[in-house]
């Protein structure tokens, strides 16, 4: 059989597809090695991008949240008068107990004296003896007198006369303006209402010991006028400008809960308290049918009037350290900028700042844990596509 043989291949072939096999191998690689790189560099980017924090943002809230102010405040009798005694002795009556309703000039207590008494009589005594004396005086020096012509007395005793009876009646004046405060001072044996009221309190009894003239200790009586009330109440010195004499206010009492009462701020101390920082303000109340008891506990709700609304934010986002008071804001090239700011009001979920940031500010709602000025942060929230947006995105406009 004859025998078949395959025939030889070139060289220049052999060649030319090993070139062809090494540039396919190194076009896998090349591939391969770009397809790596384009991975990291992607995931690399996922990674920064993610590093950056995501944040929510609101303008400070410039509505007015809570136009007034409700303050604890305490109700005080308009007129309050403490009666002590002016003469001491001993009580011997009284006509009026806690509650009476009492006039002006009415004697509701008397006071026995004896030595107030003794006193005044013996006073009313040597005042008898001294205008004797007096009288005495005037006679003898009218006598002298009718002998100066004869040249029985000399000018000298007449003047010496004269001097005397100047003196007697000297001593007449002062007997009478010491007879006149004795009986002054007799008079008040007699306690008095210095004007229409309630006697609020009694401290004393029939026989008790009375010291006059002290005005220590317990008052015999205390005599209130409740048909007006004052309402004292202590305002934080941020709002002092914002409550105007004049203005309106609400009180509501423990035990009237389903009433309110009219009040208005009659006047202001004008001062500030060091201790606590506020100022007294005083109010007025009508109470023409004594339904509001003096001493008593008022929640005070005043109107407040401003120049410009209060900027609030939200509680979340105050932040609290060694810094202090502080909020967090995303300035123009989305940093973190915090501001220190004060606290005027606490409202609940929403917090009203005195001072610290502007309108025009954007507030972080919730801050992060560990976000420090100047972080980069991206702003969530803003896109149409449900996308976070950023602060510096920019939506082109085709035509």
């Amino acid at each position: 059989m004859p025998t078949e043989h395959n025939p030889p291949v070139s060289r220049r072939k052999l060649g030319l597809a090993g070139v062809v096999g090494l540039v396919a191998a190194g076009a896998i690689v090349v591939t391969g090695i770009m397809a790596r790189a384009k991975t990291d560099t992607e995931l690399k980017a996922w990674t920064e991008e993610q590093a950056v924090p995501s944040v929510a943002v609101a303008p400070p809230d410039a509505r007015v949240l809570n136009a007034t102010l409700d303050l604890p405040g305490r109700l005080e009798a308009y007129s309050r008068a403490p009666i002590f005694a002016r003469v001491s002795g001993y009580l011997k009556s009284w006509s009026a107990d806690i509650g009476a309703q009492v006039k002006a000039g009415q004697v509701i207590a008397e006071i026995e004296a004896p030595d107030l008494d003794q006193q005044l009589l013996q006073a009313r005594a040597d005042l008898v003896s001294q205008q004797s004396q007096a009288r005495l005086s005037e006679a003898t020096l009218n006598r002298r007198k009718t002998l100066v012509a004869s040249n029985f007395v000399s000018a000298q005793e007449i003047d010496e006369r004269t001097a005397d009876l100047n003196n007697k009646r000297a001593a007449v004046n002062s007997g009478t303006a010491n007879v006149q405060r004795l009986e002054a001072l007799a008079d008040y044996k007699n306690i008095t209402v210095p004007f229409d009221g309630i006697v609020t309190q009694r401290n004393t009894d029939v026989g008790a010991l009375i010291s006059g003239g002290t005005g220590t200790g317990a008052a015999m009586f205390v005599v209130s006028d409740t048909r007006k009330l004052r309402v004292y109440v202590d305002v934080p010195q941020s709002y002092v400008p914002a409550i105007k004499i004049g203005a309106k206010a609400i009180i509501s009492v423990p035990d009237h809960p389903t009433r309110t009462f009219p009040a208005t701020v009659e006047a202001s101390s004008q001062s500030v308290d060091v201790a606590s920082g506020t100022t007294r303000m005083q109010l007025v109340l009508d109470n023409p049918n004594g339904e509001l008891l003096p001493g008593g506990y008022a929640n005070v709700k005043m109107s407040l009037a401003r120049d410009s609304a209060p900027l609030h934010v939200p509680a979340s986002a105050l932040i609290f350290n060694k810094s202090g008071m502080r909020v967090a804001t995303v300035g123009a090239d989305d940093r973190i900028v915090f501001k220190t700011v004060t606290i005027a009001r606490d409202l609940g979920r929403d917090i009203e700042l005195a001072s610290g940031i502007t309108a025009d500010d954007r507030v972080v709602i919730t801050p992060p844990d560990g976000l420090n000025d100047g972080d980069k942060v991206r702003i969530t929230g803003g896109g149409t596509n449900g996308k976070p947006t950023a602060a510096t995105e920019k939506k082109e406009v085709k035509g």
